[in-house]
């Protein structure tokens, strides 16, 4: 099994982050040499500069927590993030046009995210599964592999739940071993981790990182 911190996106993506903040969660990152500290688009440049040296990545997120931003907004978002130090993006899909069943509206909005980031950053597909029945999640996985992502996601942590089990399964039965699948949203202990491996997941986004490593439960939601 691949290692427990090389599996985790060490996540801070509260409006009130500050830059010390943002200073401690990557001292933490390099400490636990977690797969990447997880972001807001404004703290990238910071992170990367404190990261310079480290095997630690930076990961932020386009068109969040919404969705609702246009796909050429997200491309800018996507090539801005990717000059400020990112390799690793989390793009909220376009979760009205999924449920109006637009699949080609969703499908262009996920091709213009991985057409931005060019082979120089990861794509990661958040679906916002608590919003989704199990149908709209399945087509959103089609579509999401059918356009070029690297991963589907379940949750922002901003919505009405985060990552389930039986989502995390669905998504993989999905896509089969072709993609990633991340959780996130609630993952707070080392249980619900290895909960969420079980089911599929290959990377895991949480506040909790340093909590689950040292096999403590945190009260932190996302």
């Amino acid at each position: 099994m691949e290692r427990l911190n090389g599996m985790i996106d060490h996540t801070l993506l509260r409006a009130d982050a500050t830059k010390a903040e943002i200073a401690a969660l990557t001292e933490e990152a390099k400490t636990y040499e977690f797969a990447t500290v997880c972001v807001n688009p404004a703290h990238v440049s910071y992170a990367a500069e404190q990261l310079a040296g480290s095997k630690v990545k930076v990961c932020t997120v386009i068109g969040f927590p919404l969705g609702a931003s246009t796909a050429e907004t997200k491309a800018f978002e996507t090539r801005n993030a990717i000059d400020n130090g990112a390799a690793e993006v989390d793009m909220v899909i376009n979760i009205g046009a999924l449920k109006a069943e637009e699949n080609e509206v969703v499908e262009k909005d996920i091709q213009a995210v991985v057409s931005a980031a060019e082979g120089k950053a990861l794509v990661k597909v958040i679906l916002e599964t608590s919003l989704l029945t199990e149908e709209e999640i399945v087509r959103a996985c089609q579509i999401s592999q059918k356009a070029g992502a690297d991963y589907v996601k379940t949750s922002t942590g901003f919505s009405s739940g985060g990552a389930t089990v039986a989502a995390v399964a669905l998504m993989r039965q999905t896509v089969g071993a072709q993609m990633g699948v991340k959780a996130s949203g609630g993952v707070r202990s080392l249980e619900d981790m290895k909960n969420m491996m079980e089911a599929g997941a290959t990377r895991i986004g949480t506040s909790s990182g340093v909590k689950i490593m040292e096999g403590e439960e945190s009260a932190s939601s996302y």
